[in-house]
């Protein structure tokens, strides 16, 4: 569907090898300002997605895609654009990165294709690595990955429990407890008839139904 959160959501992708090549041509400034644009656009299609009433499963997985493939591009990127701080945050970098990618396993073994939960946790998230990582390419500080990356272990974690929570794949699933209330509503119960029926009208349930034998001469 040709919906604008869509597009901005395939926009994102698009700019997915424009990041790769611009950072190893080491064009640091116009690599910035498209990264600026792939934030715009990844906070943009959710809030225009529920603004104008088009949230559809598709945009959800398109939006998953889209974080997936700028997650992998990112860390190649700054490698490429400043090396010598990736080494020095490479334990904090690589527990996120690691966390995410089981994440995403977990969901592609049980589902066969990418979850898409948009918990509020992820969101917080997503917000304080966006911070991060655009402080980072600005020529900032290393160490906020140090405070950022704990929560987003945490928040990887999350989305681990709600895949094995979850008994089929559900889009924008907010938290752990929303996924074992929809657990719960999945669970198998006795039908109302039998569920009425109390322990003497069982017993003379099963009677009616013996077979009736006929007397002996």
């Amino acid at each position: 569907m040709a919906s604008l959160p869509n597009l901005l959501s395939c926009l994102r992708i698009v700019l997915v090898p424009v990041l790769l090549a611009l950072a190893w041509g080491n064009h640091s400034e116009t690599f910035l300002v498209c990264f600026i644009l792939s934030l715009l656009t990844d906070v943009s299609d959710g809030l225009l997605a529920r603004r104008l009433n088009q949230a559809t499963e598709l945009g959800a997985r398109l939006d998953s895609w889209g974080d997936l493939l700028t997650c992998l591009a990112l860390p190649l990127c700054g490698w490429w654009l400043r090396p010598e701080v990736v080494q020095q945050e490479a334990l904090w970098l690589g527990l996120g990165i690691a966390s995410y990618l089981v994440a995403v396993l977990a969901g592609v073994l049980k589902f066969m294709r990418l979850t898409s939960y948009h918990t509020w946790a992820a969101k917080i998230s997503a917000v304080l690595v966006a911070a991060a990582v655009l402080i980072f390419f600005a020529n900032g500080p290393g160490w906020v990955f140090r405070i950022v990356m704990p929560f987003v272990v945490l928040t990887n974690l999350e989305e681990i429990a709600i895949t094995l929570t979850l008994i089929q794949l559900t889009a924008n699933v907010p938290s752990v407890w929303h996924a074992l209330k929809l657990r719960r509503g999945h669970a198998p119960r006795p039908p109302p008839e039998a569920s009425r029926l109390q322990p003497q009208d069982s017993l003379d349930a099963a009677r009616t139904r013996e077979p009736e034998t006929s007397p002996r001469h």
